[in-house]
C-alpha cells in the first residue's frame, strides 16, 4: 500500500511537472498573440486610476489585446509622444484634438470624463454667485485663455453685464499654489481642476458652480464630455478590433469604480488622498464626471461649445479653425 501511495505522489508531481511545461509555452503563445496598446499617463493623473483597473482586473486580457503603461512627466510630454508615434493613446481634451486636427494631424477622441473644476470659495464667503465676483481676487488654473476662465468671463458677461478681466482681479497659476492661496487668504475664489476643487471642498470650502453648470447657463442642454483618449486616426482604422477592445475595458472599468467602493480603497494608494474625506470627495468627483451618453446630442453640443470657445479665446486658442473639424470624435463610439 505504501508503495502505491508513492507511486501515485510521483505520478501526481510528474502531471504537474508536464502541465506546467506545456501549458508556459501555450500561456505565452496566447500573449504573444494580443497587440499590445500603449498609452502614456501621468503617473498620479486621474485617468491612471481607471488604467490601474483594467490591469488590476485583467479586463485587457479578456478584451484581447495587453495594456502598457509609458508614465510621463506633463501632458505636454504625452501629447508629443503621441505625435511622435511612441504610444497609442494619450488622455487630453478635444479642444486640442480639434486645433491639432485643423493643422493637419489626424488625431480623433474618445470620451473619458465629464469632469472638468469648478468655481470654489471658502465656507463663510459672500459669494454665492458669478453676481458677487465683482472686485474679487480670483485664482484661475492655467492661462488667459483657460477654457474654464473663458467660459465664466462669458456668463459673467451675458448675464451680469461685467468684465471679469477689468472688473475683478485674476490671478493665473498652478493648480496647487491656487489651493495653498486660497487656504491662506491670498484669493477670494479659485477657479480650479476638478481634482483640485474637490481637495478644497474635502477641507470645508463651498463650491458656488461647477463648469458643467456654466455650459448649461450658456445654452448647452448635455453634459459634453471634457477630457477623452486621443489616438490617431490611421491607427484607429488600422486597429479596429483593439480600439474596440480598449474601449470596452475602459467602460467595464468604469462599471466597476461607479459601483465599488472596495476598489477605491485599493485605489487610494494611487490617489495621494490625505484623508477620508479626501478620498471621498475624488472618489465621488470621479464617478459623477463618468459619461453616461454620447450620442448625436452630445456632439452637437460640442460644436456648440467649440464655436463658443473660438469666440472667446480666437486664434490664441483655436488656430485658425473657426468650425469643429469633422473627425474629430471617433465615430466607431456610441453609448
Amino acid at each position: 500500500m505504501g508503495l502505491t501511495n508513492t507511486l501515485g505522489r510521483v505520478a501526481a508531481i510528474l502531471a504537474v511537472v508536464v502541465l506546467a511545461l506545456t501549458s508556459a509555452p501555450l500561456a505565452a503563445a496566447f500573449a504573444a498573440e494580443r497587440p499590445t496598446v500603449t498609452v502614456a499617463v501621468l503617473k498620479f493623473g486621474t485617468v491612471s486610476w481607471e488604467l490601474d483597473v483594467i490591469k488590476h482586473h485583467r479586463l485587457d486580457e479578456a478584451a484581447g489585446f495587453e495594456l502598457k503603461l509609458v508614465e510621463l512627466a506633463s501632458s505636454q510630454a504625452t501629447q508629443i509622444a503621441l505625435q511622435s508615434g511612441s504610444v497609442d493613446v494619450i488622455a487630453s481634451d478635444w479642444l486640442w484634438v480639434a486645433r491639432q486636427r485643423g493643422a493637419g494631424a489626424d488625431l480623433t477622441f474618445i470620451p473619458h470624463s465629464s469632469a472638468v473644476g469648478a468655481l470654489v470659495v471658502p465656507a463663510d464667503s459672500a459669494i454665492t454667485s458669478v453676481a458677487d465676483l465683482r472686485g474679487k481676487r480670483i485664482g484661475v488654473a492655467g492661462s488667459p485663455i483657460d477654457k474654464s476662465w473663458l467660459l465664466l468671463k462669458a456668463l459673467a458677461r451675458d448675464r451680469h453685464g461685467m468684465n471679469l478681466d477689468t472688473e475683478a482681479k485674476p490671478t493665473f497659476a498652478a493648480p496647487p499654489l491656487l489651493n495653498q492661496k486660497i487656504a491662506a487668504g491670498e484669493l477670494d475664489a479659485v477657479l480650479n481642476f476638478w481634482p483640485y476643487a474637490a481637495r478644497l471642498e474635502a477641507r470645508g470650502l463651498r463650491s458656488v458652480m461647477g463648469v458643467e453648470d456654466m455650459m448649461r447657463a450658456l445654452g448647452l442642454k448635455t453634459n459634453v464630455p471634457a477630457v477623452g483618449f486621443v489616438v490617431h486616426q490611421g491607427w484607429a482604422e488600422a486597429n479596429p478590433k483593439t480600439l474596440e477592445g480598449f474601449v470596452a475595458a475602459s467602460r467595464k472599468a468604469k462599471e466597476i469604480m461607479a459601483r465599488s467602493d472596495a476598489e477605491w480603497d485599493r485605489l487610494r494608494p494611487l490617489m495621494q488622498a490625505e484623508d477620508d474625506a479626501t478620498w471621498r470627495a475624488l472618489r465621488d468627483h470621479f464617478r459623477a464626471g463618468i459619461p453616461q451618453r454620447w450620442t448625436g446630442e452630445e456632439r452637437a453640443d460640442a460644436a456648440r461649445l467649440y464655436a463658443l470657445m473660438a469666440a472667446l479665446g480666437g486664434r490664441d486658442l483655436v488656430g485658425d479653425v473657426p468650425a469643429i473639424p469633422e473627425g474629430t470624435f471617433w465615430p466607431g463610439v456610441r453609448f
